[in-house]
């Protein structure tokens, strides 16, 4: 029981995460007008289930360890839950929020990116993980559950484009 004038103070902690989007396909997107198709892009989501048994699809991201860097917290995290290996070539943005855990109030910074597919195929063998699935860009957004997330794809959906164009340019292609 509390008297007046004293106030409880919940324990506050920070967490640091880093994930992104694996994408595939940047290249091979451009035709031969130099436009780009983002059907033909795919990216790497993740789905959990919910309390109430909802999947809900995001991107995937995990705790960074110490010393590593977030670039690589995210290719590590990427691997982990969806089994594909991609490189760091853009960051994407930081998503920043409060939730309450254990009695604790938690302040979370999710630092995302986005990855060019290396190599792998998707599994969903990471216990967290109850779905992996290559997404066309073009509906990446309308996938995602969180309103932070659809954010940062809006993003992504105007920025690639762009790295399809330079990627096509330099001669790359995507490994398969």
């Amino acid at each position: 029981m509390h008297q007046a004038g004293q106030q409880s103070r919940m324990v506050t902690s920070d967490e640091t995460s880093a994930g992104g989007l694996v994408v595939s396909g940047l290249a091979e997107s451009v035709n031969a007008h130099g436009e780009v198709d983002l059907s033909k892009i795919y990216v790497a989501l993740i789905g959990r289930l919910d309390r109430r048994g909802r999947l809900l699809w995001s991107m995937p991201k995990g705790h960074v360890e110490p010393g590593e860097g977030k670039a690589a917290t995210a290719e590590r995290e990427v691997w982990e839950e969806t089994g594909i290996h991609g490189e760091v070539f853009t960051e994407l943005g930081v998503i920043d929020y409060w939730f309450v855990s254990d009695g604790k109030r938690i302040h979370k910074t999710v630092h995302h990116h986005l990855l060019r597919y290396v190599d792998g195929d998707l599994n969903d063998e990471d216990p967290e993980v109850t779905e992996v699935a290559w997404i066309p860009a073009n509906q990446l957004i309308e996938h995602l559950a969180f309103a932070d997330e659809r954010k940062l794809a809006r993003k992504a959906h105007d920025l690639l484009p762009e790295f399809a164009l330079k990627e096509k340019a330099e001669g790359r292609a995507t490994p398969r």
